[in-house]
């Protein structure tokens, strides 16, 4: 225990004193920035994360792969790396970044893929895809490709804000011989048993300073990542209970209740996972009815309704469900074992 504790604090002080040591301005060039079509961001930021290592796809050969269509609202970061792969690429998907990790990353010349909350004006609060260029520390800002908005400065303080939605999530899309320069840059968050536990420490932190509905819903997706279902349920419970942050959910509907935004459910399936495994159908049923009746073509709701009916003893419409799910994605691994079984 001891050595393994001595192991982690140099891992700890390697990294600090690599974010020492990286520039105060980094900005790596020759990325394509391309503009999205609707509902696109996902295979927009992909395929411009590929640009930097001479791909020349672009959202027209990536969203067929990725999506069931326009109407498919959600695109996961583990799709996104598994089309990657698919191309022949190594990449790196992990949790609880923070502002030293992007920096060594930009700094090695690695262009990172981050999961947000994005605003709009006219459509409100959403999940978001954007690609990191660079970093300017007098500035205080990250340079970023935005399929949406294009490119721009990102103020560091604001960006974390936005970016604490998703437990900061990233991905780092990189050649084959390019993974030797990655894992240096990552030092411990290459360790998915130690960024899942970090994870959990940020969120609990997050709850005890803040209390906010992001911080209850990470900490309910740190948990469920560590094997505590009942613990998730219950930070997810907390999650809807808390007060609504309307400057995060502006065009939330007046049908919606709870704080979390109206939205976060289209692209975060804990909450589905974690009442599933305690035994929770209803609450099953009632979140994925939410999901489809303003996202039709949702294939992971309806895998995860398939998978609460099918806990209730209903599974002609367990089946059903499973097979709606299949049609929308053929290739959903997930649903399709669930039916066979």
């Amino acid at each position: 225990m001891l050595r393994r504790a001595l192991s982690l604090l140099t891992l700890l002080t390697l990294g600090w004193s690599w974010s020492a040591a990286t520039p105060v301005k980094t900005y790596i060039p020759g990325i394509r920035h391309e503009y999205q079509r609707f509902n696109n961001c996902g295979p927009v930021t992909v395929t411009m994360a590929l640009s930097r290592w001479g791909s020349a796809l672009n959202q027209y050969d990536s969203a067929p792969r990725l999506k069931n269509g326009p109407g498919d609202a959600n695109v996961s970061p583990h799709e996104l790396a598994d089309y990657a792969r698919a191309q022949g690429m190594s990449v790196h998907q992990g949790v609880a970044g923070n502002r030293f990790l992007l920096k060594r990353l930009l700094a090695a010349g690695l262009p990172v893929i981050v999961e947000t909350w994005f605003l709009t004006a006219d459509s409100g609060g959403m999940g978001h895809y954007r690609l990191l260029t660079g970093y300017d520390d007098a500035a205080g800002h990250f340079s970023a490709l935005d399929s949406y908005l294009g490119p721009l400065k990102l103020p560091y303080d604001r960006f974390d804000e936005l970016w604490r939605a998703y437990n900061r999530t990233y991905l780092v899309v990189v050649t084959p011989e390019k993974r030797p320069v990655l894992e240096q840059a990552l030092l411990f968050h290459a360790r998915p048993d130690v960024t899942k536990r970090a994870a959990l420490r940020h969120a609990l932190s997050d709850t005890e300073r803040r209390g906010d509905a992001w911080a209850w819903w990470n900490l309910g997706h740190a948990k469920l990542a560590l094997g505590d279902a009942r613990g998730a349920a219950r930070a997810f419970d907390a999650a809807y209970a808390a007060k609504p942050d309307l400057s995060q959910d502006p065009t939330r509907p007046a049908r919606v209740s709870g704080g979390v935004p109206w939205r976060a459910g289209w692209y975060s399936f804990g909450p589905l996972e974690a009442y599933t495994r305690t035994g929770r159908f209803a609450d099953v049923l009632r979140l994925t009815g939410e999901i489809l009746r303003d996202v039709p073509a949702h294939e992971e709701a309806l895998y995860w309704r398939g998978r609460a009916l099918a806990g209730l003893g209903r599974a002609a419409e367990a089946q059903a469900a499973y097979r709606a799910a299949l049609g929308l994605r053929p290739g959903y691994a997930a649903a399709r074992q669930a039916l066979g079984e």
